[in-house]
């Protein structure tokens, strides 16, 4: 009766070409929501893909590749020999994500004090000091998280500025909207429901001068001094200093294979005020979040009345099946502030990023967003936004993930042949590095110190942690490399870390 049952359910599922959606994704979206809101319970075993395209007339091919995305976010699992089912390890507690919003959150309070507020912000700093050499002119192997600029295309790029500055909109010349230019939020509004399963509409987006002020402009708006956030542990550098710049305390809550621990975090620090986390791809180490964790930490937010801030860094560079879904495509509470940037996906030196916050939220943050600098710079979202309409946009993506993907592959590749037996890289799914785990007893920092004399720059794990941690790994990079740097590269890395061992 139970597969009677799935199956009449997922045979009512209506499909539309005019969607702007491909239809693998229409189907999966519609097969996860009837999971989420109990119409497919927890264990049943859903019908064959075969039996499943031919009831509802589209492809084999196009239900196999709904299926892949919802075995990879933990929606449902395979049994072999037996069939597919619905993931019965959910808590039935946490499937309801279809609830009513919870009350609006308190008003923001507290002022900056020069005195307290300024040596917290004199204090945090963003990156390792090794990567803070503005006057470098070239870009050493293996910095991470830069683009392969040679590969973005600026002569269509200067094609498009020229455009606008040979008739400039005079209009738009003078003081514009705080939260941006709308038909760049509309686009950005657009992919990121299509792409990324936001929930989103356009007055929601504003653009903001990439990830970091994102997380500044939330941690101003949202915290006061005192608050308690969850960082997850370890984190990245500069969300730790946008936030301890706000004054609050940090509570590092440990990530394991899973992402972050939520029930440690429920457990030791249950009143937290926000939880900042990086669910798609975590940063450094390259977990992914859960589903049932997802729901955890929103069941958490919506009890407590806490905000959760989605860092959505790099997800478009996912080698194995596609991009996962958003964190705030789950969230029925309106708890989370969703951020992404340009900064990886096009360069940073663009400094174009984007915030999602819910409804209520969108007046409060677009005052506050114009204290700090009145509104982003226009010409850079005119051109942007000609970029994405035009195509351009998704083109780059594809053509990025597919050239990363082999350069990963060459990376690895050249570290089994010369780093043996002292470092072991770890292939990662998503994202612009790679976790190198030491060996034989060498030290990260020592292994650090040595790559730079060597002319590799790479980066001590532990410099990631708030606590400490006896994880002795470097954090390389390997997107902005061609093959034959990535291939010198990896050899003066095996050189440096052997005169570490000779050493010893």
């Amino acid at each position: 009766m139970e597969q009677k049952n799935a199956t009449s359910t997922l045979l009512m599922i209506s499909l539309d070409e005019r969607d702007p959606r491909p239809l693998y994704r229409q189907l999966y979206d519609a097969i996860r929501h009837a999971i989420l809101t109990g119409e497919l319970t927890t264990g049943a075993r859903l019908p064959a893909t075969r039996e499943l395209a031919l009831g509802l007339g589209i492809s084999r091919s196009t239900v196999m590749n709904a299926f892949e995305q919802l075995l990879h976010e933990g929606y449902i699992y395979g049994r072999i020999g037996s069939g597919t089912y619905v993931a019965s390890t959910l808590p039935d507690e946490l499937l309801q994500t279809d609830q009513p919003k919870s009350a609006s959150p308190r008003p923001p309070e507290g002022q900056g004090s020069l005195s307290r507020r300024g040596q917290h912000l004199a204090t945090a700093y963003v990156a390792p000091q090794a990567q803070t050499n503005w006057d470098q002119i070239t870009i050493q192997p293996f910095r991470y998280g830069i683009p392969d600029f040679h590969l973005f295309p600026f002569t269509l790029w200067g094609k498009l500025i020229n455009r606008h500055l040979r008739r400039p909109p005079i209009h738009l010349l003078g003081y514009t909207d705080p939260a941006g230019y709308k038909p760049l939020r509309e686009q950005i509004a657009h992919y990121l429901r299509t792409a990324r399963g936001v929930h989103c509409e356009t007055e929601q987006v504003l653009i903001v001068s990439g990830s970091q002020q994102a997380i500044y402009l939330t941690a101003h708006l949202l915290l006061d001094p005192g608050d308690t956030v969850w960082i997850e542990e370890p984190c990245y550098l500069g969300t730790r200093g946008a936030l301890q710049g706000a004054g609050v305390r940090l509570a590092p809550i440990p990530v394991d294979e899973e992402g972050m621990n939520v029930s440690l975090g429920i457990e030791h620090s249950p009143q937290a005020r926000l939880a900042y986390v990086t669910p798609s791809h975590q940063f450094p180490l390259g977990t992914t979040l859960s589903l049932t964790r997802r729901l955890a930490l929103l069941q958490w937010a919506q009890q407590t009345g806490a905000w959760i801030i989605e860092d959505d860094y790099d997800s478009e560079f996912r080698y194995t099946g596609r991009p996962l879904s958003s964190l705030q495509g789950l969230d029925a509470a309106g708890r989370v502030i969703y951020v992404g940037t340009m900064s990886k996906v096009l360069f940073p030196g663009l400094r174009l990023g984007y915030i999602v916050v819910p409804p209520h939220l969108v007046d409060s943050f677009t005052t506050a967003r114009a204290l700090i600098d009145r509104h982003p710079p226009l010409l850079e979202q005119l051109v942007l936004t000609d970029f994405i309409e035009q195509e351009h946009f998704a083109r780059h993506i594809r053509r990025m993930r597919q050239v990363y993907a082999e350069r990963q592959y060459c990376m690895l590749e050249a570290s089994k042949r010369e780093l043996a037996g002292l470092l072991t890289l770890q292939y990662a799914e998503t994202g612009m590095h790679l976790v190198g785990k030491l060996e034989g007893g060498l030290q990260a920092q020592q292994a650090m110190q040595a790559a730079a004399r060597h002319g590799v720059l790479t980066q001590n794990m532990a410099s990631y942690f708030l606590t400490p941690t006896d994880l002795q790994a470097l954090l390389i990079g390997y997107t902005a490399f061609n093959e034959q740097e990535i291939l010198d590269g990896v050899r003066q890395l095996a050189r440096a870390l052997t005169s570490l061992t000779k050493r010893g």
